[in-house]
């Protein structure tokens, strides 16, 4: 589609083309369910926004992409750096927008009715749980692998590392992570695995394909700590043991 058509297409159907469009209005203040009936510049003229610059971020979003790196390949320090970009990610732009579309459901439609309601009860409370959950792992075990990391190239005090390899574990975290790996399973109950019938409304769409997206990311995250983070941070924990108790054997 041509700039001038977009700019004389309606926002319904901009949405309905695409459901990141919706995301990319949500973060120029445009909520799609609000402006529905009219085109995209009318809207820009209300809100004071230049349409050219929407058009351009529709048609590359650069909101919310997440690098393609090799990992695997990464030092443990970058390797950290780039899973807290991605906690940041989450808290502060995807789980905002899903919220907001959660919090403006409105089904007007019988197939999702009972979906509106439990959601808006559920996914606040896993939100916070979420949100928890993440706080926790940075302050815990990205700390203490931070502390490893240090204390490998010789920069720690020996009663403070002595306490931290006694008071954690990487293969305890390991195991405490597997248990939040399905963090979304009370949400796919709800929406039936975001089965959508042939007449769902929009908003409907929109918000099954956001939760999709972001389970998808989870599922991503969860892996990129489990298959590559927890290996490197074991093989560290070891070197970091073994050095200290064979130096505390000589003194």
């Amino acid at each position: 589609m041509s700039k001038e058509a977009l700019k004389d297409t309606r926002i319904s159907e901009l949405v309905d083309r695409n459901y990141v469009h919706a995301y990319v209005l949500f973060y120029f203040g445009i909520r799609f369910y609000e402006y529905s009936e009219l085109t995209l510049n009318e809207v820009c003229l209300q809100r004071g926004l230049k349409v050219e610059q929407v058009i351009r971020e529709m048609e590359s979003p650069t909101h919310l992409q997440e690098a393609d790196l090799p990992l695997v390949s990464y030092p443990i320090d970058l390797i950290i750096e780039y899973l807290k970009h991605s906690h940041f990610l989450f808290i502060k732009h995807k789980l905002p927008y899903i919220a907001r579309l959660v919090e403006s459901f409105k089904a007007n439609h019988e197939d999702f009715k009972t979906v509106e309601r439990d959601l808006k009860i559920v996914f606040p409370l896993f939100v916070e749980d979420f949100i928890a959950h993440i706080y926790e792992e940075e302050d815990t075990l990205f700390s203490f692998i931070q502390a490893l990391e240090r204390a490998v190239k010789g920069r720690y005090m020996p009663g403070k590392l002595y306490y931290l390899l006694e008071k954690n574990s990487v293969h305890k975290f390991a195991m405490e992570h597997e248990a939040h790996d399905d963090e979304m399973e009370g949400i796919r109950n709800i929406t039936k695995d975001y089965h959508l019938t042939p007449h769902a409304p929009l908003h409907v769409k929109v918000l099954y394909n956001e939760l999709k997206g972001f389970e998808k990311s989870l599922i991503t995250h969860a892996r990129i700590e489990n298959e590559i983070l927890f290996p490197k941070a074991m093989a560290l924990e070891n070197k970091v043991k073994t050095a200290f108790f064979e130096k505390a054997k000589f003194n």
